[in-house]
């Protein structure tokens, strides 16, 4: 048998894995609606019946970004929704992503190392307990992490041969990503500054950026037009302000009375509170917008939105376990990988980075940052394969010089 059967043997294997593992956890337990997945479950109801979008209100609004709720929009019409139950549906479409992803960073991983590479990259994302979980949640993380591992494949394949088409489809899929998940918008300007760091051709990576540009603005349009017609004002991704505010109350203690929050906005108290936290008690806030943040936001593993009887992926293995023996190697491969930055594997780095900065501004959940995890996989996995080729290699050395 060739060696790109047993890599084609390999890869179904792990897939099926995957498949059961998600399956199995589908039916095996009960799950759980928190607040925002009711919150979804209404808006879409209201949206298919009255024909107004509005997330936690009956009157229009741009609350939330409208990818989510348009893509379980769309099963709720096929299920039926009148006559049958469309969760179901909407948990068996996520395992079908959540499968497609774990493609994707077969893919991407094998194009940064090797085949090697790329299986245990899937393995992996097969076996990581969030990735199982997260099925089970309505919830924006797995489509959410579908569209960015798209974006990340196609905007690799736009650094490595550049093409109108590819540069227009890594926009294209940037703009869905960020009707997911809003934050992510800035990766249009920091996948190509990076670029441009590397190569230093400003004229081909202006280029680039254009098109790109073109295909993100093309996604977004409708939902600004949308926005400007119902709500007369214009919206560039979501209005909502409560993650931002929620961010200025240092270990989440929102009893603090730190101002008079009584006739404001969430956008007003969330701006006086900065303004006084880091005047008043510097020392406190400075270390909430930095390790304390970031403590909340890789510590624990991601238990999707709930689930009972508790599902254990890996049997006699605590999830944590598994979540930390993937981030701190991650660490060191992030710092090896930028030891040598002028290489394909940094773009995932500096994803990884931008985006741990960004949500430093924000209220720190596991749940927002899951999405950072295939990245550090990848990582894990790149810079595992460049390692054990180092090793072999030296191995090799020396037992020529000894037979020798």
């Amino acid at each position: 048998m060739n060696r790109s059967k047993i890599i084609l043997m390999a890869l179904i294997a792990i897939l099926l894995l995957a498949a059961y593992l998600r399956v199995d956890f589908l039916r095996s337990v009960a799950h759980e609606m928190p607040h925002d997945s009711i919150n979804y479950d209404l808006m879409v109801r209201l949206l298919l019946e009255q024909g107004v979008y509005a997330y936690n209100d009956t009157s229009p609004n741009a609350q939330v970004t409208p990818g989510y709720p348009l893509f379980m929009a769309a099963i709720y019409w096929l299920a039926v929704y009148q006559l049958n139950d469309p969760l179901p549906w909407i948990r068996m479409a996520q395992v079908v992503l959540s499968l497609l992803s774990v493609w994707l960073m077969y893919s991407i991983a094998r194009q940064l190392s090797n085949a090697a590479g790329g299986l245990a990259a899937a393995f992996l994302a097969a076996i990581y307990p969030p990735f199982v979980w997260a099925n089970g949640a309505i919830l924006t993380e797995v489509l959410g992490i579908f569209l960015l591992l798209s974006h990340i494949w196609a905007q690799i394949r736009v650094f490595r041969t550049p093409t109108v088409s590819m540069a227009l489809a890594s926009g294209i899929l940037l703009g869905l990503t960020v009707l997911v998940r809003p934050e992510y918008l800035p990766l249009i300007a920091v996948n190509y500054l990076f670029y441009w760091l590397w190569k230093k051709n400003t004229r081909e990576v202006l280029k680039l950026f254009a098109l790109s540009l073109i295909g993100l603005v093309l996604v977004l349009m409708p939902w600004w037009i949308r926005n400007a017609v119902t709500l007369d004002e214009w919206v560039l991704t979501a209005t909502q302000a409560n993650p931002f505010k929620a961010g200025t109350y240092p270990y989440k203690n929102y009893d603090d009375g730190l101002v008079d929050e009584a006739g404001k906005t969430e956008m007003e108290v969330a701006w006086e509170r900065l303004k006084t936290g880091f005047s008043t008690q510097p020392w406190l806030f400075v270390k909430w917008y930095t390790a304390g943040k970031l403590q909340y936001l890789y510590e624990h593993v991601y238990y999707g939105g709930g689930h009972e009887p508790f599902y254990n992926v890996i049997p006699g293995v605590h999830p944590d376990r598994v979540h930390h023996a993937l981030l701190f190697p991650g660490v060191l491969a992030a710092v090896a990988i930028l030891l040598r930055w002028r290489q394909m594997p940094t773009l995932l780095v500096v994803i990884i980075a931008a985006m741990t900065l960004i949500r430093l501004g924000f209220v720190p959940e596991y749940r927002y940052n899951v999405m950072t995890m295939p990245l550090i996989i990848m990582i894990d996995c790149i810079v595992g394969v460049k390692a054990w080729q180092w090793l072999s290699a030296r191995r090799r050395l020396q037992v020529s010089k000894i037979e020798g």
